[in-house]
């Protein structure tokens, strides 16, 4: 069974990510906890650091998980799909690192609205924060994202990393369920060659899928001075429907997801993208 942490805050775009999930996993035996996590100021929790507190649910945060759980039984149609609540007060990080640990968390689903947030990133704040500060995968759902199975998804990588089990294990099941085509892609910069670390780790990974999926990969490069265009322009050029990516990968990472020019809030406003974690 899927262990997956969906945090909400009842809006449009928390909403889209759940219904998302559910469809992406229709076919899966899945829990998926939905956890809200609310500020101490709201949670009727006494300012004493002496004494343990007791967290409690306020009835406006109870009505609006009722209602909740009314709209996901209205789309949800898989028996084997298990919805469980989970509220919380406090820091919202820590809180999914504990949630993540004691649910045995997979994946994490976040919906993003577009340039908003604190930090006016692409993905926002708290999924910004959850991508590079909690150890696991996220599946960033945009908030003009509308739900059809993956038939093409872009692995951009510079192949300086060395792809570990858990890595080729998600991408392999990610594969599994969607039965897309992974185009792995590569932007070679001033034209200089791939070093021999580099060549290793491309041949593994070729090699792996070679094994795996013969027929559901394809391996593309271009030179170019420009990673970020390079990804965005191979994205809108070849249909990609999801992109996923290396989060220890942290250039590729930050010039995607935290690029705030309005000429590519489209890409993000409609692609999915999964970051992968060992």
């Amino acid at each position: 069974m899927k262990h997956i942490l969906i945090p909400t805050d009842f809006s449009e775009n928390s909403w889209n990510a759940l219904e998302y999930a559910i469809y992406f996993f229709k076919n899966e035996n899945c829990s998926f906890y939905i956890l809200h996590v609310g500020e101490l100021s709201n949670s009727e929790i006494k300012n004493n650091s002496f004494v343990f507190p007791r967290k409690t649910s306020s009835p406006v945060i109870r009505e609006k998980l009722k209602s909740l759980f009314e709209r996901i039984a209205d789309v949800s149609t898989n028996d084997k799909h298990h919805f469980l609540a989970l509220q919380d007060y406090g820091n919202f990080i820590d809180i999914v690192r504990k949630t993540v640990e004691a649910k045995k968390i997979d994946l994490i689903v976040m919906g993003t609205k577009g340039a908003s947030g604190i930090m006016e990133t692409i993905v926002g704040s708290n999924t910004g924060d959850v991508i590079t500060k909690v150890l696991c995968n996220v599946l960033v759902i945009p908030e003009n994202a509308s739900f059809i199975t993956p038939q093409k998804i872009a692995f951009p990588t510079d192949y300086n990393l060395y792809y570990t089990y858990p890595i080729l294990k998600t991408i392999t099941e990610l594969l599994r369920i969607t039965n897309a085509n992974l185009q792995v892609f590569n932007v070679e910069q001033f034209s200089i060659p791939l070093t021999d670390q580099q060549e290793k780790n491309k041949d593994y990974l070729k090699d792996y899928l070679e094994e795996t999926f013969p027929k559901s990969h394809s391996f593309y490069s271009v030179k170019s001075k420009d990673v970020k265009s390079s990804i965005l322009n191979f994205v809108s050029d070849n249909q990609i429907n999801m992109l996923t990516m290396v989060a220890k990968n942290l250039n590729f990472l930050q010039q995607i997801l935290f690029d705030t020019t309005i000429e590519k809030l489209s890409f993000h406003t409609t692609i999915p993208m999964l970051v992968l974690h060992e």
